[in-house]
């Protein structure tokens, strides 16, 4: 039996724009609160989470990610609605994807 893969990701004029990683630290920020704690709960360092939450945000028209400056109340970092609007439509667009890839292995693997 042949098993079809992908992985699907959205791409601008400069790059990625969102994949299931990005997607997965998009996650991670929306329950953590917290840049730091996300990038630790995916065994990431802070830079690289850093890093891929500012092109995110350079890359879409609205911000995806509000970040705070931390002191004595404290930092954090909130997904912002456009954020949770852009995962939501994403994970959406994967299963739909998916579900059409597993309509395809069946009829490839009809013999």
């Amino acid at each position: 039996m042949f098993e079809i893969k992908s992985r699907i990701w959205i791409e601008n004029s400069e790059g990625i724009f969102l994949g299931e990683g990005r997607i997965r630290l998009l996650k991670a920020i929306e329950k953590e609160g917290s840049l730091s704690k996300a990038a630790k709960t995916m065994g990431m360092s802070y830079k690289k989470a850093w890093n891929l939450i500012d092109a995110i945000n350079k890359s879409a028209p609205k911000a995806m990610v509000n970040k705070s400056t931390g002191g004595s109340g404290g930092g954090g970092t909130q997904l912002t609605e456009y954020g949770k609007q852009k995962i939501v439509a994403f994970e959406a667009m994967k299963q739909r994807c998916w579900d059409f890839i597993e309509l395809q292995n069946e009829a490839f693997n009809n013999d």
